[in-house]
């Protein structure tokens, strides 16, 4: 399963706020075996909303589209994404019965731009928001799938790991599996052994691997070395590993300060 994360927010593009969503969703993606190729941002706006889904459903069969579900008028991911599946909004009794209670508790008398976020697309498999007053969903058709989820992390976060990652692991039939291998610091061992740049030098053609794939990464403490596989499940995944893991712990012996799975 190919996936793509769509973030909806003009103040994401104007920088007042960071996208801290795209990267907690990428990593749970990953952890559930979907590839994600693509992470797109695009603004409160109908057209460009539009036109990112359209473009993201040409390259993924899954997208995951955070923001743009609360009451104001600019908040138009989940009018777009029934749009764009021929679905209408139809109110949702329970949803609307959560809104209703959450704003009295607040003293808030309800009003349509409120209620209008119990309005959820036909046919979809509503996402219950525990946190907030703006519900998901997940819509499909024709082996194409549209998550919804509110923007707040304080609220996308429970709603994906209640709601949403039994649904995906259910669809996805692999798993990624990571081996870390962190090397001494520069302080702490010859900089042109263990420095990143040495380091990819050294191991270029492992780099050129597809599965597993093997990357560096430049850390204050010391050169990461990542291996990463992609299985039917873990023990396949480790099976793929050990023999680069073997070669590396080889070439770096004495050099090598931590290991740690993922």
């Amino acid at each position: 399963m190919v996936a793509e994360i769509l973030c909806v927010g003009t103040e994401l593009l104007l920088g007042n706020i960071c996208n801290t969503n795209a990267q907690y969703l990428a990593k749970k993606l990953a952890h559930l075996g979907i590839d994600v190729y693509y992470q797109t941002v695009v603004g409160d706006n109908r057209q460009r909303l539009r036109s990112a889904l359209e473009i993201a459903f040409t390259r993924a069969d899954l997208v995951v589209m955070c923001g743009g579900l609360g009451p104001t008028k600019d908040d138009l991911t989940k009018e777009v994404a029934a749009e764009y599946f021929g679905k209408t909004l139809v109110k949702d009794q329970k949803a609307y019965h959560w809104i209703e209670e959450k704003i009295g508790q607040l003293h808030i008398a309800m009003t349509d731009s409120i209620a209008k976020q119990a309005y959820l697309p036909t046919g979809c498999i509503p996402l219950y928001n525990d946190v907030g007053t703006a519900p998901g969903c997940i819509i499909e058709r024709n082996r194409k799938t549209i998550v919804l989820l509110p923007g707040p992390p304080s609220e996308m976060q429970p709603m994906f790991e209640l709601c949403c990652h039994q649904y995906l692991n259910s669809r996805s039939n692999r798993v990624f599996v990571s081996v870390n291998l962190k090397l001494k610091s520069m302080q702490e061992a010859p900089p042109e052994i263990v420095g990143e740049a040495p380091v990819a030098d050294s191991i270029s053609a492992l780099l050129d691997l597809t599965n597993p794939t093997v990357a560096t990464y430049a850390k204050d403490d010391g050169t990461l070395i990542r291996i990463t596989a992609s299985a039917d499940n873990r023990e396949q995944g480790m099976r793929l590993i050990i023999p680069i893991e073997q070669e590396l712990t080889r070439r770096y012996s004495g050099y090598i300060k931590q290991r740690y799975e993922e």
